[in-house]
């Protein structure tokens, strides 16, 4: 496309991804990493929190929770994820939607055991988005599994990852009188060629 600014040039989105996150990694000053992560409920109410990317692979974007929280069966029940990455240093944002799957084997044992000590713990303890009677007894809790776990807990069976495979990647960059750059990849399903398009702003 002859007049893409060269910050979006290439036929690869997530190459592109990988760049823009590395950029932000150097100016945002907390958590580049962050996304927000929109699904759905059953009946079709839309959920929106904020995760942490973890990974961005040659075909996919990966983050991890509890299984058993509301994203996580929300995520199981539709297998459809959305996200929006903002950098405010860079003023620049990243849209995605797509199918999800389970990241369940080593990768994610690695990464849980890259996670601090009292975070494997935490996540052991937490009965994620379900009720809570008070602070206290949820320190009680995680000082109840910090003695039967010891100090290399392995990953609970309910958490782990989640791959967002998209067919759809938009990249935004501000521009003067809001005329802003936007050009989006979309792709009709996950073998498909990327076709990409400029959009109004």
């Amino acid at each position: 496309m002859s007049d893409m600014p060269k910050i979006f040039r290439g036929d690869d989105p997530f190459v592109i991804a990988q760049s823009w996150l590395a950029e932000a990694e150097k100016n945002e000053p907390n958590d580049p990493n962050a996304i927000a992560l929109a699904t759905v409920d059953q009946d079709g109410l839309p959920n929106v929190r904020m995760v942490l990317l973890k990974e961005i692979e040659a075909q996919a974007f990966v983050f991890y929770t509890n299984y058993e929280s509301a994203k996580g069966q929300e995520l199981a029940a539709s297998g459809k994820a959305a996200f929006v990455m903002h950098w405010k240093s860079l003023r620049r944002q990243i849209r995605v939607r797509g199918t999800v799957e389970r990241e369940e084997g080593p990768q994610a044992d690695e990464y849980f055991a890259s996670r601090s000590l009292k975070s494997r713990l935490g996540a052991w303890a937490s009965e994620q988005s379900r009720p809570l009677a008070s602070r206290a007894s949820l320190v009680a809790k995680v000082a109840k599994v910090t003695l039967g776990k010891g100090s290399n807990p392995e990953r609970p069976p309910f958490w782990g990852g989640f791959r967002i495979h998209p067919t759809e990647i938009e990249f935004w960059a501000d521009g003067e009188f809001r005329l802003h750059d936007r050009f989006v990849w979309r792709r009709e399903t996950l073998a498909d060629a990327w076709n990409i398009q400029r959009l109004n702003p």
